[in-house]
This record gives C-alpha cells, sequence and structure tokens, in this order.
C-alpha cells in the first residue's frame, strides 16, 4: 500500500512531502497524468490537477478504481496527510478530539481509528486549539472526559459550537513505564476519544467545598502579599464567568476601594 502524490503545485508538493516525511510515511511521487505506481492506495493531488487525471484515463486507458483521491489545500498540507493516513488503514475518517480535562490537559485528534495529532497544553489554550483542528472537518466529534469537573464543564461551555460527548473517563489512563513520564493525559485523551459518550450542550456544576478551597489556595499562591480570593469570587471562577487573574484583579480593587 502505498501514498502517491502527484501534483503541479509547488508549495502543495512540499508541504505533503515533508509531512509525510516526517511521521515515516512510506510514499513516492509522480507527474500528473502518469500512470500510478501497482500498489497505489491513496493519491494526492491539488484542486487544479484534476484536468491531468482526466488526461491519464484518454491518453492509456488506466483506470484505477481501487485509489482513493484526496484533493489537498496547500496552506494546510498535514489536513491532507490525515485523510489520506486515515483512509490508507481504512478507516472512516471522522475528525474525533479526546480531551483528559484538568489544568493542563491531554488533547488527541483522531482520524477515524488513527491518531494524527496529539497536544499537551494549558486550559486556556485548549478550545482554540480544538477549534483549530475541527475546522472544515465534516461532523467533528469532541470527547471530553468526565474526571476533573470544573474544567470539563468549562471546556463545553466554551466548545459550544461543535458536538460535544461526555465520556466516564474509569480507566483511560495507562501504566506509564519508565521513560513514559508525562505521557498520561495524552495517552488518556487517545482511550477517551475512542470511547462513545452521552451528547451535551452545556455543563452546570455545583462546586463544591474542596473545589472552592484548590481555587482560593491558589489564589494565594499566585499573589503577592498572599492574601486569597473570597468564596464568592471562587464560585464565578469556577462557573467560567472569570479567569483567576480577573478574580484576583476584582478582589485587589476591592480592597483598595
Amino acid at each position: 500500500m502505498t501514498v502517491v502524490v502527484a501534483t503541479e503545485n509547488f508549495e502543495l508538493y512540499h508541504g505533503v512531502v515533508n509531512e509525510l516525511r516526517d511521521r515515516g510515511v512510506t510514499f513516492t511521487t509522480v507527474e500528473p497524468g502518469d500512470p500510478l505506481p501497482d500498489r497505489a492506495t491513496v493519491l494526492i493531488r491539488a484542486e487544479d490537477d484534476e484536468r491531468f487525471e482526466a488526461d491519464a484515463d484518454e491518453r492509456d486507458g488506466t483506470d484505477a478504481p481501487n485509489v482513493e483521491t484526496v484533493v489537498a489545500d496547500p496552506e494546510n498540507p498535514r489536513r491532507a496527510v490525515d485523510e489520506a493516513l486515515a483512509r490508507l488503514r481504512g478507516g472512516e475518517g471522522r475528525t474525533i478530539v479526546g480531551i483528559d480535562p484538568g489544568t493542563r490537559p491531554g488533547i488527541a485528534v483522531l482520524s477515524g481509528d488513527v491518531v494524527v495529532a496529539a497536544f499537551h497544553v494549558p486550559l486556556a489554550d485548549v478550545a482554540e486549539t480544538v477549534r483549530r483542528e475541527v475546522a472544515d472537518a465534516v461532523d467533528p466529534v469532541v470527547r471530553i472526559g468526565d474526571g476533573a469537573r470544573l474544567q470539563g464543564a468549562q471546556l463545553v461551555r466554551e466548545l459550544e459550537e461543535v458536538t460535544v460527548e461526555l465520556v466516564d473517563e474509569t480507566g483511560t489512563t495507562p501504566y506509564l513505564g519508565t521513560g513514559a513520564r508525562g505521557m498520561g493525559d495524552v495517552l488518556a485523551a487517545v482511550n477517551i476519544a475512542r470511547l462513545e459518550g452521552e451528547r451535551v450542550e452545556g455543563r452546570e456544576i455545583e462546586p463544591t467545598a474542596g473545589e472552592l478551597q484548590v481555587i482560593q489556595n491558589k489564589s494565594r499562591e499566585r499573589a503577592d502579599d498572599n492574601r486569597e480570593i473570597d468564596e464568592e469570587l471562587a464560585r464565578r471562577v469556577a462557573a467560567g464567568d472569570l479567569t483567576l487573574d480577573e478574580a484576583m484583579d476584582e478582589h485587589r480593587d476591592g480592597d483598595d476601594g
């Protein structure tokens, strides 16, 4: 099975080839319109290269019904390679994003059953990262683990424009052997992505006293004067109405007043 790149678009050619090399994928390149290799499974081309496919059929009678075609955008070669790899492995190609929530969530992006990207970013960057990954995807779904209640609820609210499922994340964090430190959140996100959950359109959480105290403790750790925000501000942080920094500013302004 081979991925074939056939395009006259210089930008697309180099973008796709570099992506394939970075991932260690076996591929070959041909001139647009030339016969495809016998082992060709997926063809990557630009939209403007369609005429060359038609010319090839007329010239040598070649018809390759078993070769799937991925029409690539020169500005997003990674998306084309993601789709090609999913087709190469027989996946349906649906974009699924799994999130293991927390203060620094793990994110896994699957195309079909193939993991095509992974991230480990601060909570504040998760929504934008997910939006970028699902842009232009057909019927994407985001699956969020139900373990970290407050952070998970915040992400559900921030990702209201996409389909979100809440997943029971029990048992999704794998055992990590020597040298695998730091990978747990991302691997858990992969497992979460592969589990069907319950579709949600919002999630309102009543924070516990312990969860509020954690927020207050964090504010004290950040404060130069070792003062913590009050419970009401902590509750607004838990609800996603304020960031911790905004709550600390309000607390400071209130004291100054």
